[in-house]
């Protein structure tokens, strides 16, 4: 028997069907809507997280552009993951310059401020920096910052958490050079209401090899500010003035002595010149001074060129003389890795972290992989930045032997000088010997010392800076080996102050030196920032640094370089002067 529904029976049954749906639609909102703000909140969150990170680099990346010579702009745009940044640099003073950066990430602006300065110190802008030579890592290894090296960076078992860059190496032999004899025997006086605004020496390649790096014998009288240093073709026998320059960058005062030294410039462009044609080296200034101003070394020798006094954009006038300097062309081509599969070299961390070298294998980089070939690494060479070019070394031998000039004017010890368990104190002060320190000794600095002969540390003994030397710096510098080791250190008295040890040795490259480095510090041993520009550096069994540079730097045995930002900007109590100092750092909230 067939029932037979009512209508009233299904109209029942559509009212029951519309009141469920309409209950179940509205707990799916209830739902639904928090969920929805917090994916809108979380992404509103990770929008402004990712402009507050843009703002800074791009800040920092201003200053390190400051303090490495290269020249920067009114504004400079940038952007990362769609988000826009722009940042402004204004002159607040002659010394004083503002960096602003505004980023718009969707809905949100975040503003960075900071003020820089003209200060009293030279830069360590790295963790680690090396010359020719390289580095070397090994051996769980760890490098927490930065590396810049002008040969490669031969990496396995080991950690770079920042940037890792290898640029291709100068050539070791000047292509061009006018550098006899040793001490000149003329000069030529630029930047002086006496004398001429400008400088200019004429030369000739012999090969089309990319220019690498220029150095001029030159020294200072006052404190001049900085000079650019152009690269031009010629226009009848002057520097030419039309067009655009082939090369431009900045001969940094703070590396210029009172005394003669050889000073290191390099083109980043890395341009590349007609060889038997002739250009132009311009020390360009903005300005001339009875008091502050430039000599350079001179003499009649050199055939394929002349010099020239005058104003760039204006009447030059021939000189006597040629000025002193060395022309390098070509070199090496440089690599970051080592490993036969990525991972073997850690590079970067929380997706922040650049290698960029001509040829990268074995690495595992957080960031981009700038390369032109790559094998056995996480991600794909990025061709667009072709390869990277050297950096000058921090300091200058002008700047080494203004130290030495200090420790010299506080008298000298003849002979060698220890320190036991009972402690001293000294400085400035010329040791002719060598300087001992152990059995639990602690030398306290007062000012630079320079020892002619070795320098050892080691059973728990100590060099340290006083307390009255906050916020400045002091130096140790060495003819020979320095060593320390066995739970010896060299370090500060307070915050901000740092000790420099410095050896102007060209070991392990050099007679005598037995196959050690310049600079050795093992067995737990520890030290602020270590310097042998001429030679090497060797860290080994557990050794613990601020900052390393070398010519050649081994870094093994679990040994750490923790780099502190501050050494971007050292005051040294005496010595070199003339990095940009950050005297302000704020988010700006309005």
């Amino acid at each position: 028997m067939k029932t037979k529904l009512t209508k009233q029976g299904g109209q029942a049954m559509i009212v029951a069907v519309i009141f469920f749906l309409g209950i179940s639609l509205v707990f799916m909102a209830a739902v639904a809507t928090p969920v929805a703000n917090q994916i809108r909140g979380a992404s509103g969150f990770i929008q402004s997280k990712q402009g507050y990170v843009l703002a800074e680099s791009s800040v920092e990346d201003i200053v390190y552009r400051l303090n490495t010579g290269k020249t920067v702009g009114s504004s400079v745009d940038g952007s990362f993951n769609g988000v826009e940044a722009l940042t402004t640099i204004t002159n607040i003073s002659s010394t004083v310059k503002r960096i602003l950066t505004i980023v718009t990430a969707g809905d949100y602006i975040r503003k960075m401020q900071a003020d820089v300065s003209l200060g009293t110190g030279i830069a360590f802008n790295y963790g680690l920096q090396a010359g020719n030579g390289g580095v070397f890592m090994s051996g769980n290894s760890t490098i927490n910052g930065n590396i810049y090296s002008n040969g490669d960076i031969d990496a396995a078992n080991a950690t770079i958490t920042g940037t890792a860059v290898a640029a291709d190496s100068a050539a070791l032999v000047a292509d061009q050079s006018n550098d006899t004899p040793t001490v000149p025997l003329n000069s030529i006086t630029f930047r002086n209401v006496s004398a001429a605004q400008d400088f200019a020496q004429s030369f000739q390649v012999s090969t089309s090899s990319p220019i690498n790096k220029v150095q001029f014998y030159i020294k200072k009288v006052g404190t001049p500010s900085n000079a650019s240093v152009r690269l031009v073709a010629d226009n009848g026998g002057s520097p030419s003035t039309t067009g655009i320059s082939i090369g431009s960058v900045s001969l940094l005062s703070s590396q210029v002595s009172t005394n003669y030294g050889w000073v290191e410039v390099v083109f980043p462009e890395n341009p590349s010149l007609i060889p038997d044609t002739t250009y132009w080296l311009v020390l360009d200034n903005s300005t001339q001074s009875s008091s502050e101003y430039y000599v350079i070394g001179g003499n009649a020798g050199y055939g394929l060129g002349e010099a020239k006094t005058g104003a760039y954009s204006g009447v030059w006038v021939a000189n006597s003389y040629d000025g002193y300097f060395r022309l390098y062309l070509g070199g090496i081509t440089s690599m970051i890795g080592g490993g036969s599969s990525a991972g073997s070299l850690t590079i970067g961390q929380g997706g922040v972290g650049d290698a960029w070298a001509s040829t990268i294998s074995g690495v595992s980089v957080a960031g981009n992989l700038y390369c032109t070939t790559g094998t056995d690494n996480n991600k794909a060479c990025n061709t667009s930045h072709g390869s990277p070019s050297p950096q000058p070394l921090p300091f200058s031998e002008a700047n080494f032997q203004d130290w030495k000039n200090e420790a010299a004017s506080g008298g000298v010890i003849s002979g060698d000088y220890s320190v036991g368990s009972g402690g001293a104190t000294l400085g400035p002060k010329k040791i002719t010997g060598d300087l001992t320190i152990n059995g639990g000794g602690t030398l306290t600095l007062t000012g630079t010392i320079w020892v002619q002969g070795t320098v050892t540390v080691n059973g728990g003994g100590r060099m340290i800076l006083p307390s009255n030397f906050a916020d400045n710096s002091g130096t140790v510098i060495s003819d020979s080996i320095v060593s320390i080791s066995g739970g010896g250190s060299a370090g500060s008295g307070s915050a901000g102050s740092y000790l420099f040890i410095v050896s102007t040795s060209k070991c392990p490259d050099d007679v005598g030196c037995s196959g050690s480095s310049a600079v050795n510090i093992s067995g737990g041993a520890g030290a602020i920032a270590v310097n042998a520009q001429s030679g090497g550096v060797d860290l080994g069994g557990g050794a613990q640094i601020k900052a390393a540079v070398g010519n050649i730097v081994t870094i093994s045995g679990g040994s750490v370089v923790t780099y502190d930002s501050g050494l971007a900007s050292p005051s040294f109590q005496n010595g070199p002067s003339g990095s940009y100092l950050l005297s302000n750092w704020i988010e700006l909230t309005n």
